[in-house]
C-alpha cells in the first residue's frame, strides 16, 4: 500500500504522523499491514489512505466484512452467526465483532435505501407496490414516552415499515395473477408513515413507476396507508387487500350479532361471496337497515367505517376480473421473513438503530442487490482519497 500513500494528497488541516500497523484478517488468514496516519486537529479526526484504498472494514477485508454482515443479518442472532462462520470456513470473528461491523456497515445501508431514484424502465404489465407495518420489541429506553397497546397505555414495540415492489407479465390457466420470479425487491424504516411513502415511491421510481402501463398500489385499508397511497401513488389502481376487508368483516358481525352468533361463521362466508362479487355497498346498505334503531347501531356503524372509506378500493370482482392480485401476501410474508424472522425473536429487544440497520442490509440481500451496494460502498472509501475536494 505504500503507492496509496505515496500517491494520497493530504487535505488542508491534515498532517502526517507517521506509519502505523494493523493487522487485517481476510477470508484466508491475517496478514500486517503498515499504512500512513494521517490527523485533522480542528475535526479531531484521523484517516488512513491505505485503509480506503483498501476498504478495509476495520481490521476487515471487504470480501469478509461482506460475508460477516450477511451472516449477521440473515443468521437468527449474532451467536449463531459466529458459529456458522467457524463451522463453515474456518473463520473465528466473536459475535460482538459481528455485530459492531453490521452497525457501521448498517447505517450506510439505510442510507443507500433512501438514496434519491435513477428512475428505470418497466417491461412488465403491471408494477405493484404494496406496503405494511409491524411492531418489532425495544428496549425500555426507546419506548420512553411513546403510547402503546398495554392495558396501562404504554409501548412494547416500535412500528417498522416494510415496503416492496414486484412485477406481473401474465396470469395462469385459471385467470389468476402470477407473481414474476424474484422481482420483489424491498425497503424498510422506523421513520413515521408521512417519511416512509416517498421513500417507498423511490423505490417504485427505481423499478419503473413511470413507464408502467398499469400501476397497482396493494395495501391494508389503515387510514396512515390509506393517505400514504392517496399522496405518494396518485392516478394509480388502489385496492385494499381482501384478508383485511374480510378481517374487519369480522368485526362488523362481533358487533352486530356477536361472535358466538350460530349463524357468525355461515355470514362471514357470505361477506366473502358478496364482496368478491362488487356487493360492498349493498352489504354496508342492508346492515345499517338491519340494526337501525338497536342498541348496537353505533358500534357497527364505526366498524363499518373501514367499508364506508374504501368502497372504490373494494371492488373485488372487477379486480380479480382485471387479472390483479388483490390479497397483501407478498409484504405479509415479508414481514415475517424479513423483520420477523430477525428482530422478533424470543427474548429479544433491540434499539432502534440497531433493529434499522440490520434490516436495512436484510432488505438489501433480499433485493438481490448486495453487489451494488458494496460496489457503492467500495466507491465511497475510496473517494475519500479524492484529492478534488481540496478546493472546498
Amino acid at each position: 500500500m505504500d503507492r496509496a500513500d505515496a500517491a494520497y494528497q493530504s487535505k488542508p488541516g491534515e498532517l502526517r504522523k507517521g506509519r502505523e500497523s494493523l493487522a487485517v484478517q481476510g477470508i484466508f488468514g491475517h496478514f500486517q499491514l503498515q499504512r500512513d496516519y494521517y490527523y485533522h486537529a480542528g475535526k479531531q479526526t484521523g484517516h488512513y489512505p491505505a485503509d480506503a484504498a483498501l476498504g478495509l472494514e476495520g481490521s476487515y477485508t471487504p470480501a469478509l466484512a461482506k460475508l460477516i454482515c450477511l451472516e449477521g443479518a440473515d443468521e437468527p442472532t449474532y451467536l449463531k452467526a459466529e458459529r456458522h462462520l467457524e463451522q463453515t470456513g474456518g473463520i473465528t470473528v466473536s459475535a460482538r465483532q459481528i455485530q459492531r461491523v453490521v452497525q457501521r456497515v448498517g447505517g450506510d445501508a439505510q442510507t443507500w435505501q433512501e438514496r434519491e431514484a435513477q428512475p428505470s424502465a418497466c417491461d412488465a404489465s403491471i408494477l405493484y407496490v404494496s406496503a405494511d407495518g409491524t411492531g418489532v420489541p425495544m428496549v425500555p429506553e426507546e419506548l420512553k414516552g411513546r403510547r402503546g397497546k398495554q392495558t396501562d397505555g404504554t409501548a412494547k414495540t416500535r412500528q417498522a415499515y416494510l415496503g416492496c415492489v414486484f412485477t406481473q407479465h401474465r396470469t395462469d390457466e385459471q385467470g389468476h395473477p402470477v407473481r414474476d420470479y424474484e422481482s420483489t425487491t424491498y425497503v424498510s424504516s422506523f421513520q413515521s408513515i408521512d417519511a416512509f411513502g416517498p421513500l417507498l415511491r423511490q423505490e417504485a421510481l427505481r423499478r419503473g413507476l413511470g413507464s408502467a402501463a398499469t400501476v397497482v398500489v396493494l395495501i391494508d385499508g389503515a387510514v396512515g396507508l390509506e393517505n400514504m397511497g392517496r399522496l405518494c401513488f396518485k392516478d394509480c389502481q388502489q385496492i385494499v387487500d381482501f384478508f383485511h376487508a374480510m378481517e374487519h368483516a369480522g368485526y362488523v358481525l362481533a358487533a352486530l350479532i356477536g361472535k358466538e352468533h350460530p349463524d357468525y361463521k355461515k355470514r362471514l362466508r357470505r361477506w366473502a361471496k358478496r364482496l368478491l362479487k362488487d356487493k360492498v355497498q349493498a352489504l354496508i346498505n342492508e346492515t345499517r337497515q338491519e340494526c337501525a334503531g338497536q342498541p348496537v347501531a353505533a358500534a357497527v356503524e364505526q366498524a363499518l367505517g373501514y367499508f364506508v372509506r374504501n368502497v372504490s378500493r373494494m371492488q373485488y370482482g372487477t379486480f380479480r376480473a382485471a387479472g390483479y392480485f388483490i390479497g397483501s401476501g407478498v409484504v405479509e410474508a415479508g414481514c415475517k421473513t424479513v423483520i420477523g424472522g430477525r428482530c422478533k425473536q424470543s427474548g429479544m429487544f433491540w434499539s432502534e438503530s440497531g433493529a434499522q440497520n440490520i434490516l436495512a442490509l436484510r432488505c438489501i440481500h433480499s433485493s438481490h442487490r448486495l453487489e451494488d451496494f458494496w460496489k457503492y460502498r467500495l466507491n465511497e472509501q475510496a473517494a475519500l482519497n479524492d484529492a478534488l475536494p481540496l478546493a472546498a
